[in-house]
């Protein structure tokens, strides 16, 4: 083990597909280990469930390997908001749902009757378990009993607490996302939850970061700290450092706009907008749309590195990726396709893929009335043509991004911090994006808009 001074705060961050642990020096933010691994579903009984054991073994082992050579300080976890387990004492009452299982649909038919109005929630009706409540009513339509007796609903990074320390907590970032289980305005539990008599299922409410029990992990004993919704933990991270009037575009599988210059009346439940709550409680402005998922379907999951002159070619050549090509965003009824002449190879795919990332966003900033400075965070962070592109499709607003690209983990890591009472340790890493030149960029946004347009 190191004998130096500085700690790791190890975060676990998972996404819809892929996991990582990330470690962070408790004095310096310096990233200190990074290992990752894949997840996978299942089937239980004919529904698509998480292999969740497999992937906490993984956590364990790596866990004690890291803490041969490093001091952990303690563990985090942040990972999207679509999730939860029910828990009977101290186990699992059911599998836990892939949140892209479709709901049975007279299960479905009777669940939008009962469903909050958006003006409650500000909520929109998503597909699957993309809202949690849907997927809660779902088990509790197709096992009552086994519902009735399960005395926890958990959120996912609750539950993942749960499994080292058995604490059964909530934690409002991922209550108050997208869920149908909040009222963001009156910061309380939705009428569904009442109506359905599901508030005694829900854990007390804990903030983010906050210590809930110890573990044991190689010769350590280490603080297990309160997950957090993984959107709101990159939010959380740019906040502490200032960075109070921006709009933080999240990327990662899902990418997620936050604006909160941006009034909840202009929010839109037709073309996935919805207002999330911050980890303080605070309701915000959100709009959102399957970009990383769409982006690797159209590259069909090709690494070319993309140029300035491929971007050209493609916006010559009338080359055009149209919406949805995965659930949900601002055209959640329009088929996507490609049009135009066929991609000749990876580099072509890469470039219509970045171009219609980067036009997805525009609109969604657009819905959300952003005019404020714009922050990219995440994996496609990284993708230097995509934030190019971007800030020539908005000259009038800075467009940054944190170099690092882990702004989620990072957000986490400073929740988890604040209850050692350390400092803020993350120095800004934000960079701003130069205009990419491209020709009739704009007469291209316009062709693809009217394109959208069309059925």
């Amino acid at each position: 083990m190191s004998t130096g001074d500085e700690q790791a705060l190890a975060v676990f961050d998972l996404g819809k597909t892929n996991a990582k642990l990330l470690g962070f020096g408790d004095r310096t933010g310096k990233l200190l280990f990074e290992e990752r691994t894949a997840q996978r579903t299942i089937l239980a009984d004919g529904l698509r469930v998480l292999d969740h054991q497999p992937l906490f073994e993984w956590l364990k082992a790596t866990l004690a390997s890291l803490s041969e050579r490093h001091e952990i300080a303690g563990l985090m976890v942040s990972t999207h908001g679509c999730t939860f387990a029910l828990t009977t004492g101290d186990e699992l009452a059911a599998p836990i749902l892939d949140y892209e299982q479709p709901v049975p649909s007279e299960i479905d038919r009777r669940f939008a009757g009962q469903a909050p109005d958006f003006a409650e929630s500000f909520t929109p009706n998503l597909p699957g378990g993309l809202n949690v409540a849907r997927h809660i009513y779902m088990r509790e339509q197709m096992a009552p009993d086994m519902f009735r007796q399960a005395d926890a609903i958990l959120n996912y990074p609750q539950f993942w607490n749960w499994l080292f320390t058995r604490a059964k907590v909530s934690e409002i970032s991922s209550i108050g996302c997208h869920s149908h289980l909040w009222n963001p305005r009156a910061d309380t539990f939705s009428s569904l939850v009442e109506r359905r008599g599901w508030r005694a299922k829900f854990p007390p409410l804990r903030r983010a970061g906050e210590i809930l029990g110890e573990a044991r992990i190689g010769s350590q004993s280490v603080p297990i700290h309160n997950g957090v919704h993984d959107s709101n933990a990159a939010l959380y991270y740019y906040r502490s450092l200032g960075h109070s009037d921006v709009t933080l575009i999240s990327t990662g599988t899902w990418v997620i706009v936050f604006n909160q210059a941006c009034p909840l009346d202009a929010l839109d439940a037709s073309r996935d907008m919805l207002a999330n709550v911050t980890v303080d409680r605070a309701p915000i402005a959100t709009a959102r749309f399957m970009g990383g998922r769409e982006y690797e379907v159209i590259t069909e999951g090709a690494q070319a590195v993309v140029s300035r002159e491929s971007l050209q070619r493609v916006i010559d050549r009338g080359q055009f990726a149209l919406p949805s090509l995965a659930p949900g965003g601002p055209f959640p009824s329009r088929a996507g396709a490609l049009k135009g002449p066929e991609p000749s190879g990876a580099e072509e795919r890469t470039a219509i893929a970045t171009l219609y990332v980067a036009l997805m966003m525009d609109v969604v900033l657009d819905q959300l009335r952003s005019a404020n400075p714009i922050v990219v965070d995440g994996g496609l962070a990284r993708n230097k043509t995509l934030l190019g592109t971007l800030a020539a499709l908005r000259p009038a607003q800075r467009v940054s991004h944190n170099i690092a690209a882990e702004g989620t983990a990072m957000g986490a890591a400073a929740l988890a911090l604040e209850a050692h009472s350390k400092r803020q340790v993350f120095a800004p890493q934000i960079e701003e994006a130069s205009a990419l030149e491209l020709k009739s960029l704009h007469e291209y946004r316009e062709t693809w808009r009217n394109l959208c347009a069309q059925q």
